[in-house]
């Protein structure tokens, strides 16, 4: 019984830590979204071209970037 209760510990342990990454994940993909916004549009400024990584691909990296650093520690 006590190894049923351990299982069952340890699947609700990996639900609560994907939940919590997927909600600090958004938090700072918003957090860096307008960040994203104004250094996307200096970047189309200086380049004279719409070929560069677009607001949401910016954001999207950065909290791909600063989340697992945050969960590793």
């Amino acid at each position: 019984m006590s190894e049923i209760f351990q299982t069952h510990q340890g699947h609700r342990k990996k639900i609560n830590a994907r939940w919590e990454y997927s909600v600090i994940f958004w938090l700072i993909f918003l957090a860096a979204s307008p960040f994203s916004m104004i250094f996307w549009l200096v970047d189309i400024y200086r380049r004279k071209s719409i070929f560069v990584d677009g607001p949401v691909t910016r954001a999207w990296l950065e909290a791909h970037r600063i989340t697992p650093v945050i969960f590793s520690v």
